[in-house]
């Protein structure tokens, strides 16, 4: 577990290489960081990236599983949140003061190994994300997601289905489900106060 000054320093480590990447396309030396990074940034770690503007998605991007050290997954899925998700066209350096940076570290993902009928009883909502796999398809949704939009574990998992572009049932039909848990930082408002959000 992250210490709160840890996630403190991983969420502006996030936006600082936003308004870096934004405005001189590189990313910050660590002599221009005005915070420390403890040892634990150079651990591997999975991580997410998710931007906000007025209570709404604007980019959420990250590394399910933990093959980069933290420090240089947070820098990644900070530009890509910020650039590269799909769903959204780029942000502009001028939007930068309206958007509210939230980092989630994650936790080792773990296969749920238990029959297709009692998966849903295995996942507890607001303390597992799940990642979905088969084939060549997956989703991941992130343990806020569910308490967020008042889902239950059989909601859950038909939406992390889809997510990974197969049917909401796919769970049921030999699909891999994997949970992992995830220690959530984020901006009281945008470049404010840094908490960590405890999920109900």
């Amino acid at each position: 577990m992250l210490t709160d000054v840890e996630g403190m320093a991983a969420v502006k480590l996030a936006r600082k290489t936003i308004e870096l990447f934004l405005s001189e396309e590189r990313l910050p030396e660590p002599q221009e960081l005005d915070f420390e990074l403890s040892p634990v940034f150079g651990e591997k770690r999975g991580v997410f990236v998710t931007l906000t503007e007025s209570g709404l998605l604007r980019g959420c991007i990250g590394h399910p599983f933990p093959d980069s050290r933290l420090e240089d997954a947070i820098m990644d899925s900070a530009i890509s949140a910020a650039t590269r998700d799909p769903r959204f066209h780029s942000v502009r350096k001028d939007e930068l003061d309206e958007i509210v940076v939230e980092v989630t570290v994650l936790t080792q993902p773990e296969k749920i190994n238990a029959p297709a009928e009692e998966l849903p009883e295995r996942i507890e909502i607001g303390k597992h994300g799940l990642i979905v796999k088969q084939g060549y398809c997956q989703g991941l949704l992130l343990p806020q997601v569910a308490p967020e939009y008042n889902m239950d574990s059989l909601e859950f998992l038909g939406h992390t289905c889809l997510k990974a572009g197969l049917s909401p049932d796919a769970w049921l039909k030999g699909a891999e489900v994997s949970c992992f848990e995830g220690q959530i930082f984020k901006e009281k408002e945008p470049s404010g106060e840094v908490i960590e959000e405890k999920l109900q």
